[in-house]
């Protein structure tokens, strides 16, 4: 398979490894990227696929309430540059969006592309969105979309500007404690509430990368998966909610600080713009510096 330069560049956008590593690596995984990220990291060339957590398209998290019918959406709206997302047009669209969605409780983008604005019920979301591109002259999409139902249990938010929103949802405790918590997920972006939530596939990639890594010292079998175990155990800590360091006391896990408030916390979802799709700016002569002086 042919390697192009536009698969090497992605590869080390994603990876931080230098070209020729990349290359390499797509020419022994003919050309499957996924692939070849992780035999870079099982190599040691690259630490973790940096791609979610990029940031680079421009746009807006907006967050929306119903405290009568305790529900809540989340919904991220893209556009080309952060001059346009700060366009009062952009903004009126946005709220726009996220009223019809939370009114008409809409779960994909396709569903609130055809619905109606709750303002003007003539006017589709879509047909609003193709008209602000015209007004401002940029490529504006309705990235994605969550209805949070909260039912009997109780929802908190934390919005931090319009770039994260976070939505939890709990029992016990209190709103105060509620906000708390959903900002501490903005801040230290858990992947699930607790180890049951990890991906079992998630798991398993990162146990075969600890146990190639391992293989290199030489170790005996056995010390080897306690190594691999060790490891496993701590990124499964760094990403759930509940065995992480509290942001605003990081001496007590989240689970301690629940059991101690008597509040539980059964899901969330936590947007942040431009997640997975950054176009990140080369700076060759950057590179160039780093590789003259041997780093």
């Amino acid at each position: 398979m042919q390697i192009s330069a536009d698969m090497v560049k992605e590869l080390r956008e994603r990876t931080g490894a230098g070209m020729m590593e990349c290359k390499k690596a797509l020419i022994e995984c003919n050309g499957d990227i996924d692939v070849a990220i992780e035999l870079l990291r099982k190599t040691g060339q690259a630490k973790a696929d940096k791609k979610s957590s990029r940031i680079a398209s421009e746009g807006c998290v907006i967050c929306k309430l119903d405290v009568e019918k305790n529900k809540a959406v989340l919904l991220e709206i893209n556009s080309e540059t952060d001059f346009a997302a700060n366009d009062e047009n952009f903004k009126m669209f946005s709220e726009q969006a996220a009223a019809a969605a939370l009114h008409h409780e809409v779960e994909s983008i396709s569903a609130l592309a055809k619905i109606t604005s709750v303002d003007s019920p003539k006017d589709k979301i879509e047909d609003l969105r193709l008209e602000l591109i015209n007004k401002i002259g940029e490529n504006i999409q309705l990235r994605r979309v969550s209805l949070v139902q909260g039912d009997a249990n109780s929802l908190s938010y934390y919005m931090h500007g319009k770039k994260i929103g976070v939505v939890v949802v709990y029992t016990g405790g209190s709103q105060e404690l509620g906000k708390d918590i959903a900002m501490h997920i903005a801040a230290s972006s858990p992947l699930c509430v607790d180890e049951s939530g990890v991906p079992q596939e998630l798991l398993d990639q990162e146990r075969r990368i600890y146990m190639a890594q391992a293989e290199e010292s030489g170790k005996p079998q056995d010390i080897m998966e306690k190594m691999v175990a060790g490891k496993v155990k701590k990124f499964t800590k760094e990403i759930t909610l509940l065995n992480q360091p509290f942001v605003k006391d990081t001496d007590k896990v989240v689970k301690l600080l629940l059991e101690e408030k008597k509040m539980k916390v059964f899901s969330f979802s936590r947007y942040e713009v431009g997640e997975g799709i950054e176009k990140k700016e080369e700076n060759f002569a950057e590179e160039v510096m780093s590789q003259a002086k041997g780093e």
